[in-house]
């Protein structure tokens, strides 16, 4: 028998499938397909839409908004800047991933215009972005975390603690050992596999996957272990099954193990601890 946690992430898994939250991206198109995929295996539904034109109707209509900066350019920010104000209006959950924080100029003015402007449900990101959020010294190596950020004075759980309580959102750090955080309560998660690493996308999908929980509950610390759990979970299920074939066999058992993820399955295999 699992943690309360543990069980309540279990739970919402069904409350997914059931209600198929309508999820809006406005990502990057290096791994577009691979989150629409992803989301549809959890049983959610994904809509992608970046148009300043039609982002506050898309985001009228759906039940969670995702912005993803991992291919960010001049014309998608300010889609960005709209389509999260308008959710705010409707109270509808924005969770951010922001891909390379730290790593140039533009990424980083672009971050702190969205968290200055935008009330974000859910930041989930690797060490070094997260550092960054925090006012920390990062040495964000591309879309990865450097080893040195990793290896920081601070740990990732008092980074998370603090960011949240500051942001007044969920933190999620993801790496060898995720961790997340709303300011009052605080996981770790030991689920996963290293070869996560090798496929492109696998972070992205992570989000794709917050933001699908989010969709189906209002309790968005839950909506972010869960996620990142079942692509945990996943993760090692899928290397299990075709982790000998190749980053091509495992990137598509990875979306099979989603997609037959269950209740009972994720409370045998997840290893999520209260802090």
């Amino acid at each position: 028998m699992g943690n309360n946690t543990t069980l309540k992430c279990a739970e919402l898994i069904s409350e997914v499938r059931s209600k198929k939250p309508l999820v809006h991206h406005i990502t990057n198109y290096v791994t577009v397909n691979d989150c629409a995929n992803i989301v549809l295996a959890i049983g959610a539904s994904p809509i992608m839409a970046d148009d300043i034109g039609e982002v506050e109707d898309i985001v009228s209509i759906s039940s969670v908004l995702v912005i993803n900066i991992g291919t960010l350019n001049s014309r998608t920010i300010n889609s960005m800047i709209a389509a999260g104000k308008k959710a705010n209006e409707l109270k509808i959950p924005v969770v951010l991933d922001p891909v390379g924080a730290g790593a140039s100029p533009l990424r980083n003015d672009t971050v702190n215009k969205l968290i200055s402007e935008i009330k974000f449900s859910v930041i989930r990101g690797n060490m070094s972005e997260i550092r960054f959020i925090s006012g920390l010294h990062a040495s964000t190596r591309g879309v990865d975390a450097s080893e040195a950020d990793v290896k920081g004075t601070e740990s990732g759980i008092q980074v998370a603690e603090e960011l949240a309580e500051k942001l007044k959102c969920v933190v999620a750090i993801t790496g060898a050992v995720d961790y997340v955080s709303d300011g009052i309560r605080t996981v770790s998660i030991k689920n996963g596999h290293p070869m996560l690493s090798s496929v492109t996308g696998t972070g992205c999908m992570c989000t794709s996957l917050i933001g699908s929980f989010c969709g189906a509950t209002r309790d968005y610390f839950l909506g972010a272990v869960s996620g990142i759990s079942s692509m945990g979970i996943a993760g090692e299920t899928a290397f299990e099954k075709a982790g000998d074939m190749g980053t091509s066999s495992f990137r598509t058992a990875l979306i099979d193990s989603i997609s037959k993820l269950d209740s009972r399955y994720f409370e045998s295999r997840s290893k999520i601890d209260e802090i």
